[in-house]
């Protein structure tokens, strides 16, 4: 049985900040020791050169070390999964996942929020976007279910990966190997390992079948409707975190989730937080959440289709302002008008992670 887990959100002052981790540490509220990894929001542009996902991800491992007994080994395989851009009212910040003492926790046979983690095998240049990464990708996530103690895929709820990208050092790495890759602009090639990425998530949880290499960032009738994919420059292979409900384990958490249809859908996001053990009325307002949303995390795609409910957008053909920041940032105005709170996860680059023009939306509350 895996131990209780703890999940705190703090916030992010500067782009070096950790001291919402160094402070949960100090006041006992967490072992650094047993955090068991980190999903945050930084402010750079979320491109392939936003470094502010590096400088995050330095600040909180050197306190895992300063206030910690593990190695810098074994800090290192702790996923800290950043994704870049606060495009909008998006606010920096971090959700910290920890285990806990068991003796410290009242056993119950209600779900509660149970965390694996894993790391997948080295994913080369060239798998990217092509079926190896998916089989690379859903091994991973079968592992990290066994050590969440997750044995049915309907009890997983919440599936945040970061994968690498292709950047140029990686692209010539591949052709000195005398191989190719899927596409040689680095930057389309975060969205196209984010959608490979889901269709593995989508594989390991018995979602959709394996995919044929031509239906990869092309056939948008296949996603996963837990998925929440980012890439970036700092790793080589999948950081996997699963997130799910375990009974007997105990704790004061649970998790559920649903998906937004498009970029308006605010009942999705009142769905997932339904799903979460949080009671509301029909019509429900943030001051109906009482303090017992911890947070939620969704991922956002501009409609291929340009247009939203019937009215067209510019988004897709916007020359000036990325699509990606404009629907982070609009999607991320919604999330905010509903849990009343700006410092939520919205990611952008949603292929094959809920449906085309919406996307997956998972709440974890505090029940106490």
């Amino acid at each position: 049985m895996p131990d209780p887990i703890e999940v705190r959100k703090v916030a992010i002052e500067s782009v070096t900040d950790a001291s919402g981790l160094a402070a949960l540490i100090d006041e006992g509220v967490i072992e650094a020791d047993r955090v068991l990894a980190v999903i945050g929001k930084t402010e750079g542009n979320g491109g392939v050169n936003d470094y502010t996902r590096i400088l995050a991800d330095r600040a909180f491992r050197e306190v895992l070390l300063n206030k910690g007994t593990r190695t810098p080994e074994e800090v290192a395989q702790v996923p800290l999964v950043w994704s870049g851009g606060t495009d909008g009212v998006l606010s920096p910040h971090a959700t910290i996942f920890a285990s806990v003492d068991p003796a410290r926790v009242e056993p119950s046979d209600e779900p509660r929020v149970s965390v694996g983690v894993a790391m997948s095998e080295v994913i080369l240049p060239e798998d990217i976007g092509r079926p190896a990464m998916v089989e690379k990708v859903a091994a991973g996530v079968r592992e990290a279910m066994k050590i969440a103690g997750i044995e049915d895929p309907a009890d997983v709820h919440y599936v945040q990966t970061k994968t690498p990208l292709l950047t140029l050092a990686t692209i010539t790495d591949a052709r000195s190997r005398g191989q190719d890759v899927v596409i040689e602009d680095t930057g389309p090639s975060m969205d196209i390992s984010n959608s490979t990425t889901a269709l593995g998530i989508a594989v390991a949880l018995g979602e959709i079948e394996t995919p044929r290499a031509d239906q990869i960032h092309r056939d948008l009738s296949l996603y996963s409707a837990v998925a929440s994919c980012s890439s970036g420059v700092e790793l080589d292979r999948a950081q996997i975190v699963v997130v799910g409900n375990v009974r007997g384990i105990g704790g004061r958490y649970r998790i559920g989730h649903s998906v937004m249809k498009d970029a308006l859908d605010a009942d999705g996001i009142w769905e997932a937080i339904r799903a979460s053990g949080i009671e509301l009325p029909d019509r429900p307002h943030p001051s109906d959440l009482g303090g017992r949303l911890v947070n939620v995390f969704m991922k956002c795609e501009a409609d291929p289709s340009g247009r939203v409910r019937g009215r067209r957008n510019i988004m897709l053909d916007d020359s000036d302002v990325h699509w990606h920041r404009q629907i982070k940032a609009t999607v991320g105005g919604v999330a905010a008008s509903v849990t009343g709170d700006p410092a939520v996860f919205v990611s952008v680059a949603a292929v094959h992670q809920g449906p085309s023009g919406g996307g997956p939306v998972a709440a974890i509350a505090d029940l106490g």
